[in-house]
């Protein structure tokens, strides 16, 4: 928890992006019959049956530094699709950064062992040693109410991407695709970034009782 708090805090600076990653994933649905459309006085109507689908996985890339987000989508949630998620951040949105301070979840996916399973060794030392990763607390849910948001400032924006654009039946991965990339670009424009204030001083405090006892 120390550990990301401290990230949360550093001082915006371009050759060291901060980088929030959630993994998150939605069913993708169909109509069984079709909705009865909006008219005067009445909003869209659906029925209640519908086919699924699949499901995509998608990575909430959030710099909140920034006010920056990319969400990746994936058909699945492999250290592979890890792996290209973490090239595409490091070569195409941070080509010029030179080391990318990464905060995610400890999942067995999320390691640098993960890039030698995809690409040649020396381009996934390359990728590695480009990453400052810090990881969040596991079962952080012990944190809440008092350090929700150090579950991961990415949780936070992909809670926001689901009411905003998932909250509705998106038939396939062409339309996921648009539809994200939509809300992507809105929430890009509005480049509303994080003024974090909770430091490791402050939850010394407030979870003390979480501290170990210790007799001098």
């Amino acid at each position: 928890m120390e550990d990301v708090l401290e990230v949360y805090t550093r001082p915006y600076d371009p050759r060291f992006p901060q980088v929030c990653l959630d993994e998150t994933s939605t069913q993708l649905l169909t109509h069984s019959r079709s909705p009865l459309p909006l008219k005067s006085g009445q909003p869209e109507r659906q029925d209640y049956e519908y086919g699924r689908e699949g499901v995509a996985n998608l990575f909430m890339c959030y710099e909140p530094l920034a006010g920056w987000r990319r969400v990746m989508i994936r058909e699945r949630r492999t250290k592979v699709d890890w792996a290209w998620c973490i090239k595409e951040l490091v070569e195409v949105h941070y080509p010029e950064a030179e080391r990318l301070v990464l905060v995610m979840d400890n999942l067995n996916t999320h390691t640098p062992a993960a890039l030698y399973e995809v690409f040649l060794p020396q381009e996934a030392r390359g990728l590695a040693q480009r990453l400052e990763i810090h990881y969040t607390p596991k079962h952080g849910s012990w944190l809440n109410p008092v350090l929700s948001e150090v579950e991961g400032m990415a949780e936070i924006e992909s809670s926001v991407l689901a009411r905003q654009c998932l909250d509705r039946r998106i038939p396939d991965p062409v339309t996921l695709t648009q539809e994200v990339a939509a809300w992507e670009e809105g929430r890009n424009t509005q480049g509303k970034t994080v003024d974090w204030r909770f430091t490791t001083t402050d939850a010394r405090i407030k979870l003390k009782h979480l501290y170990p006892s210790i007799q001098e």
